[in-house]
C-alpha cells in the first residue's frame, strides 16, 4: 500500500468535488494554488492557476469551467473502434490505399508488384493537418482544402503484404519474430521494396464537404516521402563540414546528402507550417555481416548504444534485428545500404556509416512537392519520438522537446539562435535552416525536489570530453551520438519517453513514459520522477513499472531558454482493482495502461492521451482518452511505497514524487477503444473542434506465421469487417471521428 503525506486528504476531496459543478471554481482558485505551500520555493514562480477545457462561440476561444461532455466508452475486446454515444466514425484512408488514378485497388491479398510509392503507407503513426488557402499558400485559419501528413512507423508485420507471408531463397511460409522481421536468407526483391516503401510519410490532399472530409485521388499535394527520397543534411554552420565526415557513404562520398527516412513515429509541427517526422527505431533495419573484422571499438559501442544488429556483436544471429533487406541479390545499392559491412578502405566506399544517417528529425514541406526535405542535425540523433514545439513569442528563440523511446533514455530541448519572428509563417524550408540549423541541445535531469535542469550537451563540457564508454571527437560527434553525451551530462534516465505535447494555455511540457521493465526498474533503481518499481498481479503479471506514467514540466518563467524548469507526474497509468499501484485514482471509466500519443486540442483544451499496452490487454483492446489537464503544481507530495520480487528475493523500498491533482472521472474518461491487436497512435483536430483525425496502428499485429494449412488465423479483420476495402486481413487505417449534432469533440 502506499504511504502519503497529509496531502491525499486534499486529493480525496478534490476527486469529490469534481464531481459537482457548483464547486469546481471555487477549489480552481482556492486550494489548489494553496497547494503551492507545499512545494519548494525555486517551483511557485512556475506553478499558475489550473487551466480548464473552453467552449468555443462564434467570438473566440472562451475559458470556462466545463466537465467532459460524453459518457464513458466501457472496457473492450470487440474487433472494432468502440466511440461514445452520439459519435460515429469513417475511414478517410487505409494501407494500401491508391494515391494515384493509375495505381490499382489494395487487394489485401498481398498481391501488389509495384514498388508503393503511389500508395498510402502501413502502420499509420503521428500527423498533423495543414490548412490551403484560396492562393495555394499555407494557412493557420481553417479551410476546406488541406493536407494531412501521416507517419508510417514499421514493417513489423509485413507479412500481411505478400501472399504467403515473407519468403526467403523461395521458401515461404518461413517463421519470423515477433517484429515480422527476417534473420537470414536471400529477400524476394518484389517483396523487399514493398517493405522498405511502406515507410516514411504519406502527405494527401483533403477536401471538406459540409461536414465529411475526404481524401483525393490524383490530387496535385499528394506524394510519398519513403526510404529512398533525397534528403540533405542541415545543421550548424561551424560543425557540419564534421557532420558530413560522419555521414559518406557509397551513395554521397562528399556525405552532405542522403536517402530517406525511416521507421517513422512521433511528429512535430513548427510555427512557421512545416512537418517533423521522427526516426524512431530504425536501427533494426541493419546488419553488419561476418566480413566487418575492420569495424574498432569506438564504432562497436556506438553501435550498441544506439541498438544496431549486427554479426560480430551479436554471434546469434536468430537475434539479429535485421528484415533481411540486404540480402536482395540484385546487384543494387538500395539494398546493399543496410548492411554496415567494411568492404572497401574508405568509408565512402561502402555503407558502413550508412546508420549515422538515421536517427533525425526531418523537416518536409508539405505544400512543395518540388522541395527537398532536410535532417536537422542540430537537435540530436536519436530514436527520435515526438518534436514539439513550445509557446512561441515574438523576440524570443524557439524550444522544441523531444523524447528518446528506449527503456533508461532521456528527454531533450532544442533552443533555436534565432528568435521567433511570426513573418516567417509559411516560409517553408528556407525558415526551417533558420531556425532548426544553428541553437542549443540539452538533456533534461529530474532533481528529486521537483526542480530540474537542462544539460547542454557540448564538446566543451570536460564530462563529455573526458567521457570514458565514448571518446568523442568534436561537436559533431556529440550531435550524432547525443545518448552517450546525454549519459556523460548525468541526465535522468526515463521509463521510455515517448510523445510529447505541450498546453499551449499555460506552456506545461508533457512526456508519456510508456513503461520500463524489470531489469531496469526495481526498488534499488528508482528516482522521483520514474519512482514505481512493483509486481502486477494482474493480466499479463509483468513487473518493473509496466503501466508507464505522463511527467509534465514547465521552463522556468516560462522562457523556451531557461536552464531549469518545475515538474510533477500528471497521471500514473493502473488497473482501478490494483491499490498499490493505483496512486492517481482511476476508475473503470478511465484505468489505462502505457500511455503513448500525446496531444492537445487548441479548440477545446482536451489533452488526448492513446495507449500501447502489453500489460491490461486481457480485459481490453489499446485505448484513448479524454483528459482535462488542470496544471503544474495542482497536486502535493506522495511517498510512493514499492515491493518487488527481484532476483527471487523480496525487495522494498521508499520513493518521494510530486504528483498532479487527482482528476476523477469528470476530468478524465475513456474516448475510443481500438480493435483487436491495434495500437491508437496519431491524433490531430480541424481548428474548429469538431473533427478528430485518430490512427489505428497494426489492428491483428498478433496473428501468426502461416502453418502447414498455409491459412492465417487473423487476431482481427478490421477494417474490411466494417465494410471498407477487401475483407480478410487487417490494416493500418485513419479514421475521422464527429459528433452526430455536429458540437465540438469531447465537450
Amino acid at each position: 500500500m502506499k504511504k502519503m503525506t497529509s496531502n491525499d486528504s486534499f486529493q480525496s476531496v478534490l476527486k469529490r468535488a469534481l464531481a459537482s459543478p457548483s464547486r469546481r471554481t471555487v477549489l480552481r482558485g482556492g486550494l489548489g494554488l494553496g497547494l503551492l505551500g507545499l512545494m519548494p520555493e525555486a517551483l511557485k514562480s512556475t506553478f499558475a492557476t489550473p487551466v480548464t477545457a473552453s467552449a468555443v462561440t462564434s467570438g473566440g476561444t472562451v475559458a470556462v469551467d466545463v466537465p467532459l461532455g460524453f459518457q464513458a466508452v466501457g472496457k473492450s475486446l470487440l474487433d472494432n473502434v468502440q466511440l461514445p454515444d452520439g459519435y460515429r466514425y469513417t475511414i478517410l484512408h487505409a494501407t494500401g490505399d491508391p494515391l494515384k488514378s493509375g495505381v490499382s485497388a489494395y487487394s489485401n491479398a498481398g498481391a501488389e508488384a509495384d514498388d508503393w510509392t503511389g500508395r498510402v503507407g502501413d502502420h499509420h503513426d503521428g500527423m498533423e493537418l495543414f490548412y490551403i488557402d484560396a492562393k495555394g499558400r499555407y494557412s493557420e485559419a481553417q479551410t476546406d482544402r488541406a493536407v494531412l501528413c501521416v507517419n508510417h512507423e514499421s514493417s513489423a508485420d509485413a507479412h500481411f503484404l505478400h501472399p504467403r507471408g515473407q519468403t526467403s531463397a523461395g521458401v515461404t511460409g518461413k517463421k519470423f519474430n515477433q517484429f515480422g522481421q527476417w534473420d537470414i536468407g536471400d529477400r524476394p526483391q518484389v517483396e523487399v521494396v514493398k517493405e522498405m516503401n511502406l515507410h516514411g510519410v504519406s502527405i494527401v490532399e483533403l477536401v471538406r464537404d459540409g461536414h465529411a472530409w475526404k481524401y483525393r485521388v490524383d490530387a496535385p499535394l499528394n506524394r510519398r516521402i519513403t526510404p529512398e527520397s533525397p534528403m540533405l543534411f542541415g545543421g550548424p554552420a561551424a560543425h557540419l563540414p564534421q557532420i558530413n565526415a560522419l555521414m559518406k557513404t557509397a551513395f554521397d562520398p562528399s556525405g552532405r546528402s542522403s536517402r530517406g527516412t525511416l521507421n517513422n513515429c512521433g511528429h512535430g509541427k513548427t510555427p512557421w507550417g512545416t512537418y517533423l517526422t521522427c526516426e524512431e527505431n530504425w536501427s533494426r533495419y541493419f546488419q553488419i555481416s561476418a566480413d566487418s573484422a575492420a569495424i574498432g571499438p569506438k564504432q562497436v559501442a556506438g553501435l550498441k548504444r544506439y541498438g544496431v544488429a549486427s554479426q560480430p556483436l551479436n554471434k546469434d544471429l536468430k537475434k539479429a534485428f535485421s528484415q533481411g533487406w540486404h540480402t536482395v541479390s540484385a546487384q543494387d545499392n538500395r539494398f546493399a545500404r543496410w548492411n554496415l559491412a567494411y568492404l572497401q578502405a574508405e568509408p565512402e566506399g561502402d555503407f558502413r556509416q550508412e546508420a549515422n544517417t538515421f536517427g533525425f528529425n526531418v523537416e518536409v514541406d508539405p505544400l512543395e512537392p518540388s522541395s527537398v526535405s532536410v535532417k536537422r542535425t542540430a537537435m540530436g540523433r536519436f530514436a527520435h519520438e515526438a518534436a514539439v514545439c513550445g509557446k512561441p513569442v515574438a523576440g524570443e528563440p524557439l524550444a522544441f522537446y523531444m523524447g528518446c523511446d528506449s527503456v533508461n533514455e532521456y528527454i531533450y530541448k532544442f533552443v533555436s539562435e534565432a528568435t521567433w519572428d511570426p513573418s516567417d509563417v509559411g516560409g517553408g524550408i528556407r525558415a526551417g535552416d533558420k531556425y532548426l540549423n544553428e541553437g542549443r541541445l540539452y538533456a533534461a535531469r529530474f532533481n528529486d525536489d521537483g526542480t530540474g535542469d537542462w544539460l547542454e550537451l557540448t564538446f566543451q563540457d570536460p564530462k563529455i570530453r573526458g567521457f570514458e564508454a565514448y571518446r568523442f571527437a568534436n561537436q559533431a560527434d556529440v550531435l550524432v551520438h547525443a545518448r552517450f553525451a546525454a549519459s556523460a551530462v548525468g541526465a535522468t534516465p526515463m521509463d521510455r519517453p515517448e510523445w510529447g505535447a505541450v498546453n499551449h494555455r499555460n506552456g506545461d511540457v508533457y512526456f508519456a513514459l510508456t513503461n520500463n521493465s524489470a531489469a531496469n526498474r526495481t526498488p534499488a533503481k528508482v528516482n522521483a520522477a520514474n519512482p514505481r518499481a512493483y509486481n502486477d498481479l494482474d493480466g499479463r503479471k509483468r513487473s518493473g513499472n509496466p503501466h508507464g506514467h505522463i511527467v509534465r514540466f514547465r521552463d522556468q518563467a516560462a522562457r523556451a531558454s531557461a536552464n531549469t524548469f518545475g515538474w510533477d507526474i500528471f497521471l500514473f497509468g493502473a488497473e482501478e482493482d490494483d491499490p498499490r499501484s493505483n496512486l492517481s485514482g482511476l476508475t473503470a471509466v478511465n484505468s489505462f495502461s502505457s500511455p503513448d500519443g500525446l496531444w492537445f486540442s487548441r479548440a477545446t483544451g482536451i489533452c488526448w492521451i492513446q495507449t500501447d499496452d502489453g500489460a491490461m490487454t486481457d480485459e481490453s483492446n489499446c485505448m484513448m482518452l479524454a483528459a482535462i489537464p488542470g496544471a503544474l503544481g495542482d497536486g502535493g507530495k506522495m511517498t510512493v511505497a514499492n515491493s518487488m520480487q527481484v532476483s527471487g528475493a523480496l525487495q522494498e523500498g521508499q520513493q518521494e514524487t510530486f504528483i498532479g491533482a487527482t482528476l476523477g472521472e469528470a476530468r478524465l474518461r475513456r474516448f475510443l477503444v481500438a480493435p483487436k491487436g491495434a495500437e491508437v497512435t496519431g491524433v490531430t483536430e480541424s481548428a474548429d473542434g469538431k473533427t478528430l483525425f485518430v490512427n489505428i496502428q497494426h489492428p491483428g499485429e498478433k496473428t501468426p506465421a502461416l502453418g502447414s494449412s498455409g491459412q492465417y488465423a487473423f487476431e482481427s479483420a478490421w477494417p474490411g469487417n466494417q465494410g471498407y476495402g477487401q475483407p480478410g486481413r487487417p490494416r493500418s487505417a485513419t479514421i475521422v471521428i464527429q459528433r452526430e449534432d455536429g458540437g465540438l469533440i469531447g465537450l
